[in-house]
């Protein structure tokens, strides 16, 4: 089927306002009156509170308000829950610990809310919290993953002996175990993902609102699900009805997991609006960030892979310890456990078994980075490859190329998981072999031998879940809806936060009703507005909401050939609907899809059953989830005196499906593959022993920069699904979920010289440069 606009590189519909200033953030929308909150954070990684002294404070000037988590108003709350279950080795539910807004008895981590002040500015505010004496009583804390259930670790509950929070078992163990121990060559790497942050160019940031007439809140947060947002405040932490619930989340500068779950600043608000009878802003702070927003990844694993003496793929093992911090976050147990199927890859590894244990920690909760296990999954696989060629003697692209699943063996079932619906694996990795120009790059090593450098090439292919869970994916809102002018809205359960929705979604719905571009306005994010909505996460957006647009646009078809049926005075069963009119068939008798739509406000017939108007809206989940893949190849170069590396070249070749604007594909491989890289080579985040942040700002915290890298080379590669009607796959993880393995196979590959054969991430200049000497010391 041929589209007049899916398919076309348009601009974003919403850039015009954003680069003239006109972005409405949640910051904007605070009114004149708006009381400010500043929260009271804890300053040691794990400390008892003896007292919490509020008097001097509740004294100064512009001062309304003073919570502690003993105050009435904040133990009627509920608590933050988490929404995803796991069990205990014995088989017990696991164990979860009381996440409350305000910390009481124990705060666990530096930044755990334990007061907050509400003021007329944020520098009263700030002064008042400097008022409030706290005594603290400081314990032990561990802080890091590899330890954290090791006997004698600082115990953080008693429930959770050894900081155990669950074990999570994917897989035959025993299948696996047999298979490794029949391998000619069984070969093993032990790493950790380290711990990141979000850094989402909009802080994290709350107004609320409280109308005493209805008793309702209104919570204006940036979010990438508003409707998860208000269930949790309503049925967790309020008790309330939805409808005396709203969350609005307006412009959002960026959200990569963090900002799908509700915090103890966004119920702060509310309460403090509550009981002053103001609204309430709060705006959290950079260094605020650091320690009181969720972070990312945090894990540590050994990856075993078994092979034949022609290097064929036997067993995989993953073993993984993941730290989910001192409470769980709503979504901190599916990071780590919900996409494991992404550990098969694009290969035919007959037995697969992946075991993955959650230890708590004195640190913040952990929570889905972009990616959300993915990136993980495939760090694992394709790390073990290239350590397997390298110790096997096989060429590392050539034993890929031996294990790969084939076109023709689709629908192809791992036996771990995932069934892959579609896909041509060795067309991507052929693709990106050829635009990376791979078989020259000896030339290219030689050359920079020659100035002194270590030239190094990685390729790795990846495979990631959209649109999940499998095998039944989550439903998605999508309504259209003609006014009596023929205007058409277009409202969706999904939110753009960076993606370009709004140009997306009028695309699809033009093309699907033969609209132009202009015609249709496209809204989100207001739970009153769209009383229903999963949200944007995990490249699902374009997949679910395209699929109800396809369903809504179809009703509204058929309903409009009756009432062009009426109109013409003919029988419906001759109406036809092409390139937006509706027509009798072998006739030029025709009319648009606006005229009918208008028509539908005033004509009476009983063809058309007592009803007016020309609206559909649909709550449908596709046939099933997609699995986008494709294949990255880099190459970088080190300075071996100085440690510094540089990405000198990146090939990204990705089958997202049907690409419906290539240029916001584009852009979303773009970003992903810079926040992989950032990870690899940039990013940490990192305490000391007693639970102290080491790197609470970007003079520590190193974020990547258009300067560190070159222009990148994307091809897609379209290989329709068939479980949505569209045939798209998803897109907006793809760049990441490939980085963080291909970059690291690259720097192994230029130090392999020394004899190196993995280091860890980030691979920072201070720690290649110690590698690399390490390695001569040895040698």
């Amino acid at each position: 089927m041929s589209y007049r606009f899916i398919g076309k590189s348009l601009p974003r519909t919403e850039d015009l306002r954003l680069i003239r200033g006109l972005g409405r953030y949640t910051a904007d929308l605070a009114p004149p009156d708006a009381l400010r909150l500043f929260v009271v954070r804890s300053p040691h990684g794990a400390a008892r509170i003896v007292n919490i002294d509020t008097a001097e404070a509740l004294t100064m000037p512009g001062v309304h308000l003073v919570l502690t988590g003993e105050h009435p108003d904040i133990t009627a709350l509920g608590s933050i829950q988490s929404k995803v279950k796991r069990q205990t080795a014995a088989g017990a539910p696991n164990f979860e610990p009381p996440y409350r807004i305000l910390s009481r008895e124990r705060a666990l981590f530096v930044g755990d809310a334990v007061a907050a002040v509400f003021a007329d500015t944020l520098d009263q505010a700030r002064d008042a919290a400097e008022a409030i004496a706290i005594e603290w009583d400081a314990l032990p804390t561990v802080t890091e993953t590899r330890i954290a259930a090791d006997e004698g670790a600082a115990q953080l509950w008693p429930q959770a002996p050894r900081n155990v929070c669950f074990v999570f078992d994917a897989g035959n163990r025993d299948a696996v175990e047999q298979a490794l121990a029949a391998a000619t060559h069984r070969v093993s790497v032990t790493y950790p993902i380290n711990r990141i942050t979000a850094v989402t160019m909009e802080p994290r940031t709350a107004l609320g609102q409280y109308d005493p007439v209805t008793e309702a809140y209104t919570l204006h947060c940036g979010l990438q699900n508003p409707h998860a947002v208000r269930e949790s405040l309503a049925n967790d932490i309020f008790r309330i009805s939805g409808n005396r619930m709203r969350v609005v989340s307006p412009d959002v500068g960026g959200g990569f997991g963090l900002k799908e779950a509700p915090f103890p600043e966004y119920v702060l608000t509310l309460v403090g609006a509550k009981l002053t009878g103001r609204p309430v802003l709060w705006a959290g702070e950079r260094g605020e960030s650091f320690v009181s927003d969720f972070h990312g990844r945090d894990n540590y694993s050994t990856t075993t892979l078994g092979l034949d003496e022609k290097g064929n793929f036997l067993a995989l093992k993953v073993e993984t310890i993941a730290n989910i911090g001192a409470y769980i976050s709503p979504m901190g147990l599916h990071a780590p456990t919900n996409n494991l199927g992404g550990l098969a890859g694009v290969y035919r590894t007959p037995h697969i078994h992946s075991r993955v244990t959650g230890v708590f920690s004195n640190t913040p909760p952990t929570a889905p980075y972009r990616g959300a296990g993915r990136p993980e999954a495939t760090y694992a696989i394709e790390r073990v490859i290239d350590v397997a060629a390298r110790q096997g003697g096989f060429d590392p692209v050539e034993l890929r190329r031996r294990n790969l699943i084939a076109p023709d063996q689709m629908p192809y079932n791992t036996r771990f998981v995932f069934t892959y619906d579609s896909g041509e694996f060795e067309r991507n990795m052929d693709d990106a072999l050829g635009l990376s120009e791979w078989n020259s790059f000896a030339e290219r090593k030689k050359d920079a031998k020659k100035r002194g450098r270590l030239r190094g090439i990685g390729v790795a292919n990846a495979i990631e879940i959209s649109a999940g869970p499998a095998p039944a994916p989550m439903p998605e809102s999508a309504e259209i809806k003609f006014d009596q002018t023929g205007g058409v809205t277009v409202s969706m359960g999904t939110h753009s936060h960076g993606q370009g929705h709004e140009i997306t979604f009028a695309q699809i719905v033009a093309d699907f009703l033969g609209l132009e571009i202009g015609d249709v306005r496209v809204r989100y994010g207001d739970t009153d507005v769209v009383e229903f909505g999963t949200g944007t996460f995990g490249s699902r957006s374009v997949i679910t909401g395209s699929n109800s647009l396809r369903i809504s646009a179809d009703r509204l078809i058929d309903r409009g050939k009756k009432i062009a049926a009426v109109h013409f005075e003919a029988d419906a069963a001759d109406i036809v609907f092409e390139a937006g009119h509706f027509a009798i068939a072998g006739t030029d008798r025709r009319i648009g899809v606006k005229d009918v739509a208008k028509l539908s406000y005033t004509m009476r017939d009983p063809s058309l059953g007592g009803m007016f108007g020309f609206s559909e809206k649909t709550i449908a989940a596709p046939k099933a989830a997609t699995f986008p893949n494709g294949c990255h190849v880099c190459e970088v170069e080190i300075d071996p005196d100085t440690g510094v590396c540089q990405v000198l070249n990146y090939v990204v070749v990705d089958d997202v499906g049907r690409v419906v604007n290539p240029a916001l594909v584009k852009g979303q491989v773009h970003g992903g593959v810079v926040q992989g890289v950032g990870q690899i080579l940039f990013e940490n985040i990192a305490y000391d022993e007693s639970g102290q942040l080491l790197s609470g700002s970007f003079m520590d915290y190193a974020m990547p920069r258009a300067a560190h890298f070159p222009a990148f080379i994307c091809k897609a590669n379209e290989v329709l699904t068939p479980m949505n009607p569209l045939g798209v796959k998803g897109a907006g993880e793809a760049g990441t979920v490939g980085a963080l393995a291909a970059v690291i196979n690259a720097i192994v590959d230029a130090l392999s010289p020394y004899g190196i054969e993995h280091i860890d991430m980030p691979a920072t200049p201070e720690r290649i440069w110690r590698t690399i000497n390490d390695a001569k010391a040895a040698r």
